[in-house]
Formats: structure tokens, sequence, C-alpha cells
């Protein structure tokens, strides 16, 4: 069989299937000791002082808009440039998306589009860190400060990642992770919310489990008492989720130093290629590198896409702009491509490489070479 590299996949070793293991032989399989356990593993990783694990990151955004509990029909500024589930997340809640244009060479969103974009009606405003690159997340705190904003970081990509020899993970209002196998770490599918507000934490609690609160006044004999107070979820990461996520949590570390040094491969091997422009790093930023895109030249990044995943290179393109989906066109006609047009030129170039921690060096210069082959190719018959 013809090598086949995806351009993401979990990296699980033997200690890894013993500690699920260990908890299929226990008494919880969910509810259990270990999903407390693994909130203090992420918090003590990041820095935070709450944690609330969930059973996926789009889960998550979902409650961290809810807990603010913004009133019908507010705004909240986002990216184009994302996963759906991103804008989604606004949307269930009874809020109104609004994008803003997005940086090239990051391809994060630009904290002076933010600005151009907030109105009367602004409540939110949701960062995504697009590959595991972190926002310039002092400006846009300025900004949310500045117009009473609250401030969520969607950082699914950039668990581990550093801005201003910070981990992310505190400069929000509230920060978003995912687990999902192609992550920095997996539970398999999971996601978390991590946050200093012990307020916004206990929204997050209660929502994440039907809105109830076991912790209230009642007789002794009544252990069984409970109130919902909120219109919750069901939205629980199981114990055998949160043992795998706390055994990967142990290898982090590992796995962002494996993720960077096959970015700066990628980087030495890919340098030559005028077609090609490699993404950019700004200082004080230590990337996660979920994602390593490059920039092809205009007009054969299709060809060359194809071409890759004949060579049995997993290439990818993360992402279709969410005003493009038929949805967000039905409903939101007015989001015209015109209006993000930074979105529209990378939206037309880019393409996401195969990078994860188990990759060889081999399978590395593999992907580089087959690039620089599939470019060539691509140029020949444009």
């Amino acid at each position: 069989m013809a090598r086949q590299i995806p351009y993401g996949h979990q990296s699980i070793d033997a200690e890894d299937i013993d500690t699920v293991v260990e908890v299929l032989r226990s008494e919880w399989l969910t509810t259990g000791p270990r999903v407390p356990q693994f909130e203090d593993g992420l918090c003590r990783a990041v820095g935070a002082r709450h944690a609330i694990a969930v059973n996926s990151g789009t889960s998550a955004l979902d409650i961290a808009v809810a807990a603010l509990d913004l009133p019908p029909g507010s705004e909240v500024i986002t990216t184009p440039f994302t996963f759906a589930a991103t804008a989604n997340a606004i949307l269930y809640n009874g809020c109104v998306p609004v994008f803003a244009d997005i940086e090239p060479e990051t391809r994060n969103i630009s904290p002076d589009d933010i600005c151009s974009r907030i109105t009367s009606r602004t409540r939110a405003v949701i960062c995504v860190d697009y590959a595991g690159h972190p926002c310039e997340l002092a400006e846009i705190q300025e900004i949310a400060e500045e117009h009473d904003l609250f401030l969520i970081d969607d950082a699914c990509h950039a668990l581990g990642a550093e801005y201003g020899g910070k981990r992310l993970g505190t400069f929000a209002d509230m920060t978003i992770f995912s687990f999902h196998p192609v992550k920095p770490i997996t539970t398999g599918e999971g996601g978390a919310v991590v946050t200093d507000n012990s307020d916004l934490a206990e929204r997050v609690r209660l929502l994440r489990s039907h809105g109830i609160d076991r912790n209230i006044p009642s007789p002794k004999d009544q252990g069984w008492a409970y109130d919902m107070v909120m219109l919750g979820r069901n939205y629980r990461l199981t114990d055998i989720q949160a043992a795998l996520g706390g055994s990967q949590l142990r290898r982090l570390e590992g796995f962002l130093e494996r993720r960077n040094r096959i970015a700066e491969l990628y980087r030495q091997q890919l340098g030559g290629i005028p077609q090609v422009t490699l993404p950019g790093v700004k200082p004080g930023v230590y990337h996660g590198w979920h994602l390593f895109t490059v920039l092809i030249e205009e007009g054969i990044r299709d060809a060359v896409y194809a071409d890759l995943k004949a060579q049995g290179v997993g290439a990818q393109v993360h992402y279709i702009p969410i005003y493009r989906f038929s949805y967000y066109r039905t409903h939101f006609p007015s989001l015209a491509p015109g209006a993000f047009p930074v979105t529209e030129e990378i939206f037309g170039k880019i393409l996401t490489l195969p990078l994860y921690p188990a990759m060889t060096d081999t399978d590395v210069a593999f992907c580089a070479d087959a690039l620089r082959h599939s470019v060539r190719k691509g140029r020949r018959t444009a």
C-alpha cells in the first residue's frame, strides 16, 4: 500500500491505554473522580483558576456564550476564517455573529477591523488563535475593555501556546480548548472552558449539566434534593475520556516541542520555493502549531491539493469562510465576500500540510518533496 500521511492524527501510547483500562475496571465510568483530576491538571497547565471539562470544543463554546447571558439579538464579533462551531455558538444563544477580517500573516482576526465592526449592539468578541498562533491579545483586550465587551478566546488550536511569555488561558474572560484527536492533546472528543472568573465558572458548570444545582438547602434526610436553576445542556465529559486527557496532558510539552520541530523542518525545506509563502510567527509568541499552512501561487492551489492527495499526502484547506456556507448565505445575505478581502485572498491560496507529533523527519521530507513536485506540475498545467 502506498504511503498515506494524514494532515493530523492522535498520538496514543501504552500509558494512555493502561489509564483508560484502569477506569473501565473501576466503579466510575462518568461523573467520577477523573474529571476533576483532569480539570485540575488543565488549570496547572495554563495557569487558570477554574477549568470546566465538557464533551467537545463546540459544547465549550456554546456554554461559554450562554454563561454571558446576553440579550437576544446581541452582536458578537468573530472571525469568518475558522471552523463553523465558533460562529454557530453565537447563533445557538440567540445572538448575531458579526465577522471581522483577518491579518494575512497569521490568519488571525484583525484588531483594527474589530474596531470598525463595533456598534451599539455589540456585547462580546470571540477571537480564534488560528493554527495555534495566539491573536494580538493585548490589543484585543484593550478594545474589549474600552467598549465594555466580554472577550472569549477560542484557543481550540492552541493549548500550550504562549503570548508574551504567558500561556493562553487567562487573557480573556473565558478561554476555550478542544481535545479532538487532531488537537494538541485528545480525550477522543472533548473540550474545556477555563477562566479566572468564579461567577462565570459557576454558571458554566451549571450549564454543563442541565442547569441543575445540587447544593441547595434541604433537610438532612433529603439528600436526593436538587433544583434546576438554568436552562442547561448535557455536555458532561466521561471519566473514560478524562482519564485519557489526563494521561495525554502529561506529554503536552513533548507534543509541543515536536510540533515546533516539524514546523521548523518545513521552513527549512520549503523556503526556496517562490510559489509557496510560509506562515509568519510574530515576536513574543510560542506557537502551538496545530496546523502548518502555506499559501500557494494564485490559480494552482486546487491542482496542487489534488496532486498531493494522489501522492498520499493528506493536505487540507482550513477553512472555507463561514459566510460562504449556504446556511449563512440564506440567513445573513448581507455577508458579502467582498466585505472581507483578506479572508478571500487567503482562502483562495491556503493549503494545510500534515503536522502531528508522530510524524518522522522522513515523513516531513516526503511531504515537502511532494509539495515541490505538485507546484511544478500545477504551474505547467495552469
